[in-house]
């Protein structure tokens, strides 16, 4: 696959990995924007049930990650992204059943299979993704990804609230299964990536309080932390907003989305060309006044301008810092899978945090200060 945009061929390994990625993506609106409001119901509009069921969730992966890495080391990285398919499309089963009278008591279930989705997908993912694409091409391979991502998000949001709000939930789930199973075609041809994690559990807990890594295990934190806020909190802010209607708050989502994709493949060309820190460091700045912005929100076209506003400037910030990401776990050599092993703890360590600050803040004031959190987690992104 090669065009005027790229210097060279995609990897094959790449493509059936991107593939495999942008299906899986059709389903992404479900646990990025539906998930939460659909809790936040369930737990008869109490945030704090949300907030504590993210909580768990991340502490548990903390915990295994190191774990996860040296099962890893038996199963192999191809065979646990296969597995990882029947994982997403059963934690997306289980909440099928799952509603306001036995919420409490069964959530524990879906956290469970997340847990191990996360393990036996996530590691490869960063890992293979690092050992497919090009040093040379490797923000403008992250950009397709993205900008693919973004096509799909104009129309995959508005799908999923066109299905909650004419069927229900539970059709949704059903939905997010079948995608899920849908997108393991491609890893069945997959390349084989052959890495072995050789850190011990205790050994990988001194490595991430070393002070080798303390600025990118600060900068991942503040990336867990800032997503708190961008998947759990505003979904569910927006949603108030529009008075609970399911189909605004996708049909705003893929407005927004539709604006961002041109801009995402530009920054990825300049950022293989341009200073990546200095990048960086501009969206970060522009990305964490945009979270400001967002407090002042009353309307459906002020969701509107400013969350266009703030996609913009998250390419600016996200798609520098991800490349800086894959370029450090790419130049860790056999390392690699250790790299990555520290940037999911930081990543997931970051989220509790930032989960505790929001449980205090949401306590006293309204959702949209914990904005202001947000805002200063951005900024710390420039420790990468």
């Amino acid at each position: 696959m090669k065009n005027h945009y790229l210097s060279k061929n995609l990897s094959q390994g790449f493509i059936y990995l991107y593939t495999g990625k942008m299906i899986a993506n059709i389903a992404y609106s479900i646990s990025s924007l539906f998930l939460p409001i659909f809790l936040y119901k369930i737990f008869d509009f109490e945030i704090k049930y949300v907030l504590y069921y993210y909580l768990v969730s991340s502490l548990i992966y903390i915990f295994l990650v190191a774990f996860g890495a040296k099962f890893l080391n038996k199963v192999g990285f191809r065979n646990s992204l296969r597995a990882s398919v029947f994982l997403g499309a059963l934690f997306y089963l289980s909440f099928y059943f799952i509603n306001e009278n036995n919420a409490k008591y069964f959530i524990l279930f879906p956290i469970l299979i997340i847990t191990f989705y996360r393990l036996s997908y996530w590691l490869p993912y960063h890992i293979d993704f690092a050992k497919f694409t090009d040093k040379k091409n490797r923000g403008k391979e992250f950009s397709i990804l993205q900008s693919t991502r973004l096509m799909v998000g104009i129309i995959s949001p508005l799908l999923i609230g066109f299905i909650v709000g004419s069927v229900n939930f539970k059709t949704m789930f059903v939905f997010g299964a079948i995608v899920y199973l849908l997108s393991g075609i491609p890893y069945l041809k997959i390349t084989r990536t052959k890495e072995k994690f050789s850190w011990g559990y205790f050994q990988t807990w001194g490595n991430f309080f070393n002070k080798k890594y303390k600025k990118i295990v600060f900068a991942y934190m503040a990336d867990g932390a800032e997503q708190v806020v961008g998947i759990i909190i505003w979904p569910i802010f927006i949603w108030k907003l529009l008075d609970g209607n399911l189909f605004k708050v996708g049909a705003i989502s893929s407005l927004i989305v539709a604006f961002s994709i041109i801009l995402q493949l530009m920054i990825g060309r300049y950022t293989d060309k341009m200073n990546k820190e200095k990048i960086l460091r501009f969206g970060s700045i522009l990305y964490s006044l945009g979270w400001i912005i967002k407090i002042f929100v009353a309307t459906a076209f002020q969701i509107f301008i400013t969350s266009t506003y703030h996609n913009l400037t998250k390419i600016f910030m996200r798609t520098p810092f991800d490349v800086l990401t894959y370029e450090k776990a790419a130049d860790s050599g056999h390392y690699v899978d250790e790299f990555t092993v520290i940037h999911e703890m930081a990543l997931n360590f970051g989220k509790v945090l930032m989960l505790i600050l929001v449980l205090a803040v949401s306590s006293f004031f309204s959702i949209q200060w914990t904005f202001i959190l947000a805002a200063l987690s951005a900024l710390f992104f420039n420790f990468l």
